[in-house]
C-alpha cells in the first residue's frame, strides 16, 4: 500500500471511487451522484490540479482504494485553518487502516505548513466508524448541525471536529 499525492492524470480514477462513494453513501457528501456524474473529466482533473487544494489516494496494487483531501484558506484572516475533506476508503479494502494513514498523511502535511493551527472537517452524525477514526486521529467534535445534509426525504445531522495542529 502505498499514499501518494494524486495529479491530473489520476482524474479517471478519482472519478470513479468519488462516485463509488457518493453511490453508496449520499448522507456523507452535500454533492449528489447525479450532479457529479454529469461533470467532463476536465472537472475532475481540475480538482486535482489546485493550488488551494490537495488529494491524496491510497493505492493498493496499483489500485486506488481510497481518497482524502485537504483545502486551504484563501483568505489572509483564515489561513491559519484548512479543512480535510471527502475520506472515503472503496468497501473492498476497508478494515486494513487506509483511513487512517490517510488522514495522517493530511495531519503531516499540514504539519509541513508554518501558518496552519488547526484542521477541520465535518462528517455524518451517524457514521461511527468516522467518528472513531477521526477521534482516534486525535479530532474533537466542535459542535453539531442538525440536519445539515437532506437525502430524498431524510435529514442527517453533521459533526463538525477539529484538530489542533503542532
Amino acid at each position: 500500500m502505498a499514499i501518494e499525492l494524486l495529479e491530473p492524470f489520476h482524474a479517471k480514477a478519482y472519478r470513479q471511487l468519488m462516485l463509488e462513494a457518493y453511490s453508496l453513501h449520499p448522507e456523507a457528501f452535500v454533492s449528489s451522484i447525479v450532479n457529479r456524474e454529469k461533470l467532463p473529466l476536465s472537472w475532475w482533473e481540475g480538482q486535482l490540479d489546485d493550488e488551494l487544494c490537495t488529494v491524496f489516494g491510497a493505492f493498493v496494487d496499483s489500485q486506488l482504494a481510497g481518497l482524502i483531501g485537504l483545502a486551504f484558506e484563501p483568505w489572509e484572516d483564515a489561513q491559519h485553518k484548512a479543512t480535510l475533506f471527502g475520506l472515503y476508503v472503496s468497501q473492498a479494502f476497508r478494515g486494513r487502516r487506509l483511513g487512517e494513514q490517510l488522514v495522517q498523511a493530511v495531519v503531516s502535511l499540514a504539519e509541513q505548513e508554518p501558518v496552519i493551527k488547526v484542521i477541520e472537517l465535518t462528517v455524518s452524525a451517524n457514521s461511527r466508524a468516522a467518528l472513531a477514526l477521526y477521534k482516534r486521529c486525535g479530532f474533537e467534535q466542535s459542535g453539531l448541525e442538525d440536519s445539515a445534509i437532506r437525502v430524498g426525504e431524510a435529514y442527517f445531522d453533521r459533526v463538525h471536529m477539529r484538530r489542533l495542529v503542532t
